[in-house]
């Protein structure tokens, strides 16, 4: 009998929180992600999920677990995850009405690009970005002081 296959992106970002089950709660409520059902694992002492979002894929898992930790517990950013969403206005709205920190509203930028940035319950850097708007580089309108190459 052939086993079903575990769809895998070519990157899985992890990352760190204290508490994996209300970083589930609050990136579905929030930035629409999907925990990968059935999939939770709970142990002795942790906690490990996967979440969905468009073809690609996060691992959540309980901080301390292979020495990563949350910045709430760092008390500084351990990392930042960039994810293209369509329509990034609405996805803005429903970020920030689901109590997301909102750091920088949606906006345009040199690379044609369209992005807003937020932090979650503990802390986690995220950048969205409208999907398929980034110009190739070669049409970038560089801003003073800015220059292409070495």
């Amino acid at each position: 009998m052939a086993s079903k296959l575990w769809r895998t992106p070519t990157v899985v970002p992890a990352l760190a929180y204290e508490d994996v089950p209300a970083a589930v709660e609050f990136l579905t409520r929030t930035f629409g992600f999907r925990e990968r059902a059935g999939a939770r694992l709970t142990g002795d002492g942790f906690v490990l999920a996967w979440m969905e979002v468009g073809d690609g894929l996060i691992s959540l898992g309980t901080a301390g677990g292979h020495g990563r930790q949350s910045p709430r517990i760092a008390g500084t950013l351990t990392q930042s995850v960039k994810v293209y969403v369509d329509g990034i206005d609405r996805h803005f709205a429903r970020a920030k009405a689901a109590g997301a920190f909102i750091i920088s509203e949606p906006d345009d930028k040199f690379w044609g690009g369209r992005i807003y940035e937020a932090r979650d319950i503990e802390g986690h850097y995220w950048e969205f970005s409208e999907r398929d708007r980034e110009l190739d580089s070669s049409a970038w309108k560089l801003p003073p002081g800015i220059k292409m190459g070495a």
